[in-house]
C-alpha cells in the first residue's frame, strides 16, 4: 500500500509567526520537544495503520516473498458458503496444501469436504498424514483425468494450481473440474504481478507461475464453453461488501457443465 510521506511543512524563518516562539523558547523549553513526541506518535499510529496492524487495511499474506491463494480460499469461505448455501455440502477443493483448506471446511458438520495435492507432499503434518491415509486427501496430476465420477461434487473450488498450467494442460484440466462438479466451479488465480514460487521450487511446480488477467481468464473461459455463475457471483459479491473484504486473489464462478 502507498505511504503517504509525512514530512515537515515547517521550516526555520518560514513560519510567520517564529519570532513568537522563538522569544518564549527559554521560558518553554518543553514545548517543542511536545511536538516532536506527539508528532512521532501520530507517524507510528499512521505506519501501523498502513500496513493492516490496527485494522482497516488488507492485508496480505506472503511466506518468504510467496504469495498464497490457498489462504485466501480459507478466508472466503464464510461468504462462500452465503453465497453457494445449499451447494456447500459436497466440495473438492483442488491445490497445494489443500490439507488446509479441507481441515478448514470440515469445521463446519454440515460440510464433506476433500481434496486433490497435485504435486508430491513433502513434510506434511500429523492431520494432513491422517487425511492422506483415509482417503479425503489424493495426490493426483490435474494435468490428466481425474479420478472421480462426473458430478461427484456440488462444488469445486480450486487455487494455486491452474497459473502453473500452460494453456495446452488448460484445455484438459478446466472441463475435468467442471465435469466433477454438479452446481459451480469456482477459481482462485493470482493477480498480474504476484510471485508464486521461488526459483528453488521450480523443480517442483514444473515452471514459473504465469498470473494472467482478468480479462485473458474471461476469454478463455468463452473459448472453454464455459459460463459465468452469475447468481453465485452477485451473492459472494453481496456478502463480502457488507463485511468490507476485499480478496487479495481473482475469483471466478463459473456454472459446471450440463
Amino acid at each position: 500500500m502507498s505511504r503517504r510521506a509525512v514530512g515537515s511543512t515547517r521550516r526555520n524563518g518560514s513560519f510567520p509567526f517564529s519570532g513568537a516562539f522563538n522569544s518564549k523558547s527559554k521560558s518553554s523549553p518543553l514545548l517543542p520537544i511536545g511536538l516532536v513526541v506527539v508528532g512521532a506518535i501520530l507517524l507510528i499510529g499512521y505506519v501501523y495503520k498502513g500496513s493492516g496492524v490496527l485494522g482497516g487495511a488488507k492485508v496480505v499474506s506472503r511466506v518468504d516473498g510467496d504469495f498464497s491463494c490457498t489462504l485466501e480460499v480459507q478466508r472466503a469461505i464464510p461468504f462462500l458458503k452465503k453465497a453457494y448455501s445449499g451447494s456447500m455440502h459436497r466440495v473438492l477443493h483442488i491445490g497445494p496444501d489443500t490439507c488446509s483448506v479441507v481441515s478448514a471446511l470440515l469445521k463446519d458438520e454440515e460440510i464433506e469436504a476433500w481434496g486433490v495435492e497435485p504435486y508430491e507432499i513433502e513434510d506434511a503434518d500429523r492431520t494432513c498424514r491422517s487425511l492422506v491415509r483415509k482417503g479425503i486427501v489424493r495426490v493426483a496430476d490435474i494435468k490428466f483425468h481425474l479420478p472421480y465420477k462426473a458430478k461427484s461434487f456440488s462444488l469445486v473450488i480450486v487455487s494455486d494450481a491452474l497459473d502453473y498450467l500452460s494453456p495446452k494442460y488448460l484445455n484438459r484440466t478446466l472441463p475435468e473440474l467442471a465435469r466433477v462438479s454438479s452446481d459451480g466451479l469456482v477459481i482462485f488465480s493470482g493477480f498480474p504481478g504476484q510471485q508464486k514460487a521461488k526459483v528453488s521450487e521450480l523443480s517442483k511446480f514444473g515452471r514459473p507461475a504465469k498470473m494472467r488477467s482478468s480479462s485473458w481468464w474471461i476469454r478463455y473461459f468463452v473459448q472453454t464453453s464455459l459460463e459465468e455463475n452469475e447468481a453465485a457471483n452477485k451473492k459472494f459479491e453481496q456478502a463480502t461488501s457488507k463485511e468490507s473484504y476485499q480478496p487479495s486473489c481473482q475469483v471466478f464462478h463459473l456454472n459446471s457443465y450440463h
